[in-house]
């Protein structure tokens, strides 16, 4: 395994992630709201009493890569090496995961274990062990790329 050093970018990734803490920490105190992605679509979709809560946040998902695009100017490179039905057959496994851990791994892994959450702890170990399995059977056993 080679690291791409011009990739490596560890001031922006620390930036990056203090400003997640930030924004889930903020959310819980102002708001009493865990920031899980799947938890937040599906109240939208479901149609809970805090939808408009539920509204801005997937929006703002939504709309900051044409925040990124307005201040920075470009895209950062990015390289997919995977086809459509893989992409696909991920998709599908990483929901059908989502839905049997009761959360995803923003909801489990950034705000549940800051809450110190037995359930989000096994969760957030299942997602890293199901992952790390993953990669080794599709990279070492059948040889994908």
């Amino acid at each position: 395994m080679q690291i791409d050093w011009a990739g490596f970018t560890p001031a922006a990734s620390l930036a990056g992630g203090m400003l997640i803490g930030l924004a889930a920490s903020w959310l819980v105190l102002m708001n009493g709201r865990i920031a899980g992605i799947s938890g937040m679509l599906g109240g939208l979709l479901d149609r809970a009493a805090d939808w408009p809560l539920r509204l801005t946040f997937v929006l703002g998902l939504l709309l900051a890569p044409a925040l990124w695009l307005l201040f920075i100017g470009n895209w950062p490179a990015m390289q997919l090496d995977a086809s459509l039905p893989r992409l696909l057959l991920a998709g599908l496994l990483v929901g059908v995961g989502t839905r049997l851990a009761a959360g995803c791994t923003s909801g489990h892994g950034v705000c549940g274990l800051s809450r110190l959450s037995p359930r989000s702890l096994l969760a957030t170990l299942s997602f890293m062990l199901s992952a790390g399995i993953t990669v080794f059977i599709v990279r070492h056993c059948l040889g994908w790329a």
